[in-house]
C-alpha cells in the first residue's frame, strides 16, 4: 500500500494557471510561485463583487481521538466529489504549522486519494505566510523592547507587558523565559515567553481581515502592554502597524493549489482551534463563494471548538452565512469515546459504540442551535462491521440527520459521491443561521453561554486574575467583543480525560487575554498551553530528504 507522500508524489498536477482559469481567475490576477502554486491578487474582489454567491459548507468533526476522524481528508474528498456530480466546487483549508508537521501529527494536507498538492511544499514553508506572521509579530516585540530601552516615553510598566514572542515550532523550554540579561546595553530585564506562531494575534488578524488596510488597522489596535497608570499601550502607539502591514503585504493574498483530482483549493492562514479561532482566512472564503457553486471549508478540531468559533467569530466579521455543515466521525473514534483502548478499536463493540455515539449527538445538537442543516460523514475503516454501521445510521435517523459512508481516502472523489449528493439536498433546505449569543451581553455571560450550551458544563469557575481582567476589559470598552475559548480539543470539557459526553462538570477559566486587533477576548480554560511541546518520538525523527531530492517520512 502506498503512503500518503508516495500517492502525492505520483499525482498528475495541472499547471496552476489552468486551475485558476477554470474558476474564472484571470492571468493578471495570479502571482506564480512555480508551476503549481500561486497567490491571488485581492484586486479580483472588485471585479467579481456583483457575482452571485455560491453555497458555503463547513466541515467539522466530533471531539478528536487518537483513532482518527479524517476531517481534512473528508473536506478535500467532498470537494472532489462535488465536481464529479457536476458542481463547481472549491475547497479552503488552513496552512499547516511546522510545529505539528515535525511534532506528533505530521502533515496536514489530507490523506490517501483525497489530498492537496504539492504536498511537500504545502507542509514545508509553502509561500512563507506563517514566516511573515512570525516576523511581523516579533518586529512588534522588538519595537516595544527598544522603546523601553530608549527612555520609555509611553511609561510602559514592564510588569504589565502582555506581548510575547513566537516561533513556528513546538518548543516547551521557551514557554517561560527571562529577557534582557547581561547589563543595561542588552535591554530591560523581565519575564516573558514564546507562543507558537499560529496562536499569534497577528495570525488571527490576518485570517479575520478583509484586505491589507483592514489588517493594518487591526494591527494598530493590538494591545501590547499597560502603562504605570493602567492605560493600554497599542502597536499604534509604538508606530509599528505600518511596518507590520508591509511585512504582510503578500501574506494577505490567498494561496491557490489543487487536489489530486485537480479541484481548486485555497490554503490560507492557519490558526489552531484549541488556542485560537481555528479557521482559514475570510478573504479566501469570500473569494470562494463568489467563484464556485460550493465553497467547502473546514474548522479545526471538534465542532465545540472550530465550528463554534467559525459561527460566532468568523461569520460575524466576514458577514458569512453557512448553508450546511458536514460532521465527520468514524466508528473507531466513537468507540474510543465509549471507553475502548486504541489497540481494541478493530473489534466489534456495540455497547461502547452506543456510549461514544453520545459525543456525536451532542455535536449535532450544538450545530442545530445555530440553525444550519447538517450531514454526518462516517469515515470508513476496514474494521467497521455492518452492525456498527447500521447502529450509527439508525441513531442519525432518529435525530432526522442524513448520514453517508465516506470512502474518499481509498477512492478519492468517487468515494464521496453519496455524501456530495446528500449535502446538496441539505443545502436546499435553507439555512436559518443565527449566532449563539448577542455581543451586547457581558463577557462573562458569553463565556458562560458557550460553556453551558456547547460544552454541557454545569458551572464555570473564574480565577481571581480572570475576574479582574474581565472587569478591566469591560471598563475599557472591550465588553462587546466575541469570545474565543482556548481549551483541550480531546473533550467537550476542559479535562482531556473526560471523553464521550460528560455532563455537570466545571469549566475553570484561569486566564483571559485581550486580542483587540483580531477582535475577540481569549479565555484560557483548564491547563491548555499556547506553546506545544514535542512528543517522545517526534515526527521530525522520521522525516528525511534523499540525495535526489525525494522527501520521505512526511505523513
Amino acid at each position: 500500500m502506498k503512503t500518503d507522500v508516495e500517492i502525492a508524489q505520483s499525482a498528475k498536477m495541472q499547471p496552476i494557471t489552468e486551475i485558476a482559469a477554470r474558476i474564472g481567475i484571470e492571468p493578471n490576477e495570479l502571482e506564480l510561485y512555480g508551476p503549481y502554486k500561486a497567490k491571488i491578487s485581492l484586486d479580483i474582489m472588485k471585479r467579481i463583487e456583483d457575482k452571485p454567491q455560491g453555497k458555503l459548507v463547513l466541515v467539522t468533526a466530533i471531539s478528536p481521538t487518537p483513532a482518527g476522524e479524517g476531517k481534512t481528508t473528508t473536506t478535500i474528498g467532498l470537494g472532489q466529489a462535488l465536481n464529479k456530480i457536476g458542481k463547481k466546487a472549491i475547497v479552503a483549508l488552513r496552512e499547516p504549522s511546522l510545529g505539528p508537521v515535525f511534532g506528533i501529527k505530521g502533515g496536514a494536507t489530507g490523506g490517501g486519494y483525497a489530498q492537496v498538492v504539492p504536498m511537500e511544499d504545502i507542509n514545508l514553508h509553502f509561500t512563507g505566510d506563517i514566516h511573515a506572521v512570525t516576523t511581523a509579530h516579533n518586529l512588534l516585540a522588538a519595537l516595544m523592547d527598544n522603546h523601553l530601552h530608549q527612555g520609555n516615553e509611553l511609561d510602559i510598566d514592564s510588569r504589565q507587558i502582555v506581548w510575547r514572542r513566537v516561533m513556528d515550532l513546538n518548543e516547551r523550554v521557551l514557554r517561560n523565559v527571562v529577557l534582557g540579561l547581561g547589563g543595561r546595553i542588552n535591554g530591560v530585564p523581565r519575564e516573558s515567553g514564546f507562543d507558537i506562531s499560529v496562536a499569534s494575534e497577528v495570525m488571527a488578524a490576518l485570517c479575520l481581515a478583509t484586505d491589507l488596510m483592514d489588517l493594518k488597522e487591526r494591527f494598530a489596535k493590538i494591545v501590547v502592554a499597560y502603562s504605570q497608570q493602567g492605560q493600554a499601550i497599542t502597536a499604534g502607539d509604538l508606530k509599528a502597524a505600518g511596518s507590520m502591514a508591509l511585512l504582510m503585504k503578500d501574506a494577505i493574498k490567498p494561496n491557490l493549489v489543487q487536489t489530486l483530482e485537480n479541484t481548486p483549493a485555497f490554503i490560507h492562514g492557519g490558526p489552531f482551534a484549541n488556542i485560537a479561532h481555528g479557521a482559514n482566512s475570510i478573504v479566501a472564503t469570500r473569494l470562494g463563494v463568489k467563484l464556485a457553486d460550493y465553497m467547502v471549508t473546514e474548522a479545526g478540531f471538534g465542532a465545540d471548538l472550530g465550528a463554534e468559533k467559525f459561527f460566532n467569530i468568523v461569520c460575524r466579521y466576514g458577514q458569512l452565512v453557512p448553508d450546511a455543515v458536514v460532521l465527520v466521525a468514524s466508528i473507531r473514534a466513537l468507540k474510543h469515546h465509549g471507553g475502548v483502548k486504541k489497540d481494541k478499536l478493530g473489534e466489534e463493540n456495540l455497547e461502547a459504540l452506543a456510549q461514544g455515539m453520545e459525543n456525536l449527538k451532542k455535536h449535532l445538537e450544538n450545530i442545530q442551535k445555530f440553525g444550519v442543516p447538517a450531514v454526518v460523514a462516517l469515515n470508513e475503516f476496514p474494521s467497521d462491521t455492518s452492525k456498527e454501521i447500521d447502529y450509527v445510521f439508525s441513531q442519525c435517523a432518529a435525530m432526522q440527520t442524513a448520514v453517508s459512508i465516506s470512502r474518499v481516502w481509498a477512492q478519492g472523489g468517487e468515494g464521496g459521491i453519496d455524501l456530495a449528493e446528500k449535502l446538496v439536498l441539505a443545502t436546499e433546505q435553507g439555512s436559518q443561521f443565527k449566532f449563539l449569543y448577542d455581543l451586547n451581553q457581558p463577557l462573562k455571560n458569553k463565556i458562560d453561554t458557550i460553556c453551558r450550551e456547547i460544552y454541557g458544563a454545569g458551572s464555570v469557575k473564574y480565577s481571581a486574575e480572570a475576574n479582574r481582567m474581565l472587569q478591566k476589559y469591560e471598563e475599557s470598552g472591550f465588553g462587546d467583543l466575541p469570545v474565543c475559548i482556548a481549551k483541550t480539543q480531546y473533550s467537550l470539557s476542559d479535562n482531556a480525560q473526560l471523553l464521550g459526553r460528560p455532563t455537570g462538570f466545571e469549566v475553570n477559566i484561569r486566564q483571559v487575554k485581550l486580542s483587540a486587533g483580531a477582535g475577540f477576548v481569549v479565555a484560557l480554560a483548564g491547563d491548555i498551553m499556547t506553546m506545544p511541546g514535542l512528543g517522545k518520538v517526534p515526527a521530525a525523527e522520521n522525516i528525511d530528504i534523499k540525495p535526489d531530492g525525494e522527501i520521505v517520512g512526511l505523513f
